[in-house]
C-alpha cells in the first residue's frame, strides 16, 4: 500500500494552519469599551504659588523618642510664595508617590544651620503639618551638592530677612496709626463747649448770692 509522501503531506498542514479559523475571522463589528474613563484634572494645591526654588534633596526628622535621625523621603524641596497673600512655605514630595514629607511655613524666625561641618546638609526646626496637624519637627536635609545647599541657605535666609523687614514696617505703620487716632480723640474733647443761652452769667450768679445771703437781726432799740 502505498503511502503519502511526507513532503506533501507537510505543505498540507501548513496551508491548513494558514486558513483562518472561525474565531480569527474579522467580522467588521465594532465593540466599544466596557468602561469609558474621563480625564480627571488633579490639583497638587500649588497652582496658586510661585515657585522660588527646586531642588533634589533627602530628608531626615530627629525622633525625639528614639534620639536618633530618620529618613523622611528622597525627593524635590520647593519653595512656594502664594500669588495673593505673599507667604512662604516649604513643600517637600517623595519622588513617584509624591506623599507629602514636609509641609510648613518659612517665618522669619526660621534658622538655618550647617549640619555638624557638613556642608552638603543643614538642620532647622519648624511646626511642620505633613502629617495633618502641627508637629514640632527638627529637620535635616542632605543635597547632591554643596552648590545646592548653599543655595536653598541663601533662599531661606533671603526669605525670613525680607519677612522680618516687611513685619517691622507693618508694625510702625500700625503704632502710628494707633498714634494719630488717640491725638484725633484726645482733641476732640479737649475743644471748648459753646455757653448755652439760657445759662446764666457769672455776675448774676453773684448777685443772686448776695440776695440771697440772711440779713443780721437789727439791734434793739
Amino acid at each position: 500500500m502505498a503511502t503519502e509522501p511526507t513532503a506533501v503531506r507537510k505543505e498540507e498542514e501548513e496551508e491548513d494552519d494558514t486558513k483562518p479559523s472561525a474565531e480569527d475571522e474579522d467580522t467588521g463589528a465594532q465593540v466599544a469599551p466596557i468602561v469609558k474613563l474621563q480625564e480627571v484634572a488633579v490639583s497638587t494645591g500649588e497652582e496658586n504659588e510661585d515657585v522660588l526654588l527646586d531642588l533634589k534633596a533627602k530628608l531626615y526628622r530627629f525622633d525625639k523618642e528614639g534620639n536618633q535621625w530618620k529618613e523622611r523621603g528622597v525627593g524635590t524641596v520647593k519653595l512656594l510664595k502664594h500669588k495673593e497673600s505673599g507667604k512662604v512655605r516649604l513643600v517637600m514630595r517623595q519622588n513617584k508617590t509624591l506623599k507629602i514629607c514636609a509641609n510648613h511655613l518659612v517665618l522669619p524666625t526660621m534658622a538655618v544651620q550647617e549640619h555638624q561641618g557638613n556642608d552638603k546638609s543643614c538642620v532647622w526646626h519648624a511646626a511642620d503639618f505633613a502629617d495633618g496637624e502641627l508637629k514640632d519637627e527638627t529637620f535635616c536635609i542632605r543635597f547632591p551638592s554643596v552648590e545646592n545647599c548653599k543655595s536653598f541657605k541663601d533662599k531661606i535666609e533671603e526669605i525670613t530677612e525680607s519677612q522680618a523687614k516687611d513685619d517691622g514696617e507693618n508694625e510702625e505703620a500700625t503704632t502710628a496709626a494707633s498714634l494719630i487716632e488717640r491725638l484725633t480723640v484726645e482733641g476732640g474733647d479737649n475743644k471748648e463747649k459753646p455757653e448755652s443761652k439760657d445759662a446764666p452769667s457769672s455776675s448774676e450768679v453773684n448777685k443772686d448770692d448776695e440776695n440771697e445771703k440772711p440779713k443780721e437781726p437789727e439791734a434793739d432799740k
